[in-house]
């Protein structure tokens, strides 16, 4: 049975455009109440104390709920796509899907249990979040690859591998920011503004890379 989907290429939309306002208005928020710094703070230094912290809960809530939504409208449009081209293992389409849901997860932990409440729990959250997002963005871009040239351009195609690569390189100094034997580095003021910055470079890597996919939603309409 073929149903139309009109409107599905309005929730990859939503998910870039929303997410991008809970990084932004939390961070101008936090800045104006002088509670970070404007020099590349953490990002969830802009989401700890009261106003931004409510704000920035609630935001990356729905965004997480977001990205559940267009990782699993991704996960049907491939398998439909599948049918006709066998471009990819139905199994490594069902993997992506479940290492990008335990990166929404990771999403809701973080802003759920905020950095000056729960701080182990904030942190596993956040590691999560990254890191599963990183692994998912790299798995759809090599998908992308073996879609093509029916389902995607390689213009596209090297335009996701180039984020995905970028994000992953970005990831290390997150995950070593985390780790307890880097603790004196992560004191020196160079590091932290390296690995704020490499944050904010993944998290926007992801916003950017679901960008991507609005056109791929469009000529997908059919997906069931």
């Amino acid at each position: 049975m073929r149903c139309c989907m009109p409107g599905v290429a309005f929730v990859p939309a939503l998910l870039v455009s929303w997410s991008s306002a809970a990084f932004i208005i939390s961070y101008v928020i936090a800045v104006l109440a002088g509670h970070v710094k404007p020099l590349v703070p953490y990002i969830s230094d802009t989401g700890t104390k009261p106003p931004e912290s409510g704000i920035f809960g609630f935001m990356i809530n729905i965004s997480a709920l977001l990205g559940v939504i267009t990782m699993y409208i991704r996960y049907l449009l491939i398998e439909k796509q599948n049918e006709s081209s066998h471009f990819v293992r139905s199994s490594c389409n069902m993997f992506s899907l479940c290492i990008g849901l335990m990166g929404c997860i990771g999403m809701g932990i973080v802003a759920t249990f905020q950095e000056l409440s729960v701080p182990s729990v904030h942190d596993i959250g956040a590691l999560v979040a990254f890191g599963s997002g990183v692994v998912y963005i790299t798995l759809q871009s090599i998908i992308s690859y073996k879609s093509c040239p029916q389902w995607n351009t390689y213009f596209v195609c090297h335009i996701r591998m180039a984020i995905s690569v970028i994000s992953c390189i970005a990831f290390i100094p997150i995950v070593l920011s985390e780790n307890l034997f880097y603790v004196s580095f992560h004191q020196d003021y160079t590091y932290h503004f390296v690995s704020a910055i490499c944050e904010w470079t993944v998290a926007f890597g992801f916003i950017f890379f679901f960008l991507t996919f609005i056109r791929d939603f469009q000529v997908g309409t059919y997906i069931f």
